[in-house]
């Protein structure tokens, strides 16, 4: 048994030392890599920064009810096209109990008030026509009669808001709702039957419709604090939309944000950019739209690929590596300018004339006898 364990022992070791052989010898093999070069040239660079965002309505209106009460009616829809003035919905009044009670009430003193008024004031005409009192107490008089009787009035016209809506007992000049600006309608947040809440000094109301001119649209996004120092007002900007294919619309740059928020863990600055319609297409609010903004431009810059560029290590400074003998290269320091992502400027370090080193390109490794008839076979 100990022998056969030796022997087993010895043709281990001599079977893993034939595989290294054969496998470093393989390895050994391979061709090495050979580098090839590429030389600087002059072309145009646009640095570019892309703002996503969408684009919305100019200005947006929302129409908010005089008066609380019921959505009676509802005569538009959504998308509708509409002018100043026009009829969007009716409210039903639903007057307060108390307040009613307590208008009505007043209207009964103020009634009161009016007959003893008059009655004070016919016994004190005739004391006067007799030249009993003079004109000045008549008149005192005459004053309170007509006061009693104003109370009066004022008390039906509360009386009659709160109970229909109106004090000239149509209830045409506040229950209808109507467009006070020109648009189309974008959204219709309540439907018949909702009770709405007029808009007063405490409360912002309840919308009954929001209307916008989807002729005047903008463009709003945000952008990295590392590039909003670079924006000037009235920059051209170009705008996709998600929504409309292979189409670019004109847009200006109008707002740059003074302020910035932080959302999640970088600082955003909200941009405005002015777009310019073209009337073939139907823009709608709300679409995702994605902005190209030129930062810096230069039509004939001194530029090499970028995939060329390396950095060092430590310092993170940009180089590359300059043919000087056969596959035998040596590392010079450049200065870079703008980018565009696939091109980027050489201010300085090498020249026209210099080979530099595809560096990252990598030979195909060579497949032995056996790969290649598995893959003749398959």
């Amino acid at each position: 048994m100990k022998k056969f364990l030796k022997y087993f022992f010895i043709a281990f070791i001599v079977l893993g030392g034939l595989f290294a052989i054969i496998y470093f010898g393989k390895t050994n093999s391979r061709s090495p890599i050979t580098y090839t070069t590429e030389k600087a040239f002059y072309t145009a660079i646009e640095e570019k920064t892309v703002a996503t965002g969408k684009v919305v309505p100019e200005d947006e209106v929302e129409i908010k009810p005089q008066i609380s009460g019921i959505i009676e009616e509802i005569f538009v829809e959504e998308g509708d096209s509409i002018k100043a003035g026009d009829l969007i919905a009716r409210v039903k009044v639903v007057p307060n109990e108390q307040s009613l009670n307590s208008s009505r009430g007043r209207v009964q003193n103020a009634e009161i008030s009016v007959n003893n008024a008059q009655v004070v004031y016919n016994r004190n005409k005739a004391l006067f026509e007799k030249g009993v009192i003079s004109l000045n107490e008549f008149q005192n008089f005459e004053l309170s009669y007509n006061q009693a009787k104003q109370e009066l009035a004022n008390a039906q016209s509360d009386y009659r808001i709160i109970r229909v809506g109106s004090a000239g007992g149509s209830s045409a000049a506040n229950t209808n709702i109507r467009a006070t600006v020109a648009g189309t309608i974008l959204e219709i947040p309540v439907k018949e039957g909702d009770q709405v809440i007029e808009s007063n000094n405490f409360n912002a109301g309840t919308s009954i419709a929001t209307i916008a001119d989807l002729n005047k649209m903008i463009f709003e996004g945000k952008v990295d604090e590392a590039e909003v120092g670079k924006l000037e007002i009235d920059m051209p900007l170009k705008v996709s939309l998600g929504a409309i294919q292979d189409k670019e619309f004109d847009a200006k740059l109008r707002f740059v944000a003074p302020k910035g928020n932080e959302e999640q863990g970088a600082v955003q600055f909200k941009i405005e950019g002015e777009v310019y319609l073209d009337e073939s297409y139907f823009i709608r609010a709300g679409y995702s739209a994605n902005a190209s903004i030129v930062l810096q431009k230069k039509d004939s810059a001194f530029a090499i690929k970028e995939a060329l560029l390396q950095f060092d290590k430590k310092d993170q400074k940009p180089y590359v590596e300059i043919l000087v003998g056969e596959q035998e290269f040596e590392r010079k320091d450049v200065e870079v300018g703008i980018s565009d992502g696939i091109n980027i400027e050489i201010l300085s370090g090498i020249t026209e004339e210099d080979e530099i080193k595809v560096w990252n390109k990598t030979e195909p490794i060579k497949k032995d006898d056996e790969e290649e008839e598995e893959e003749a076979a398959n």
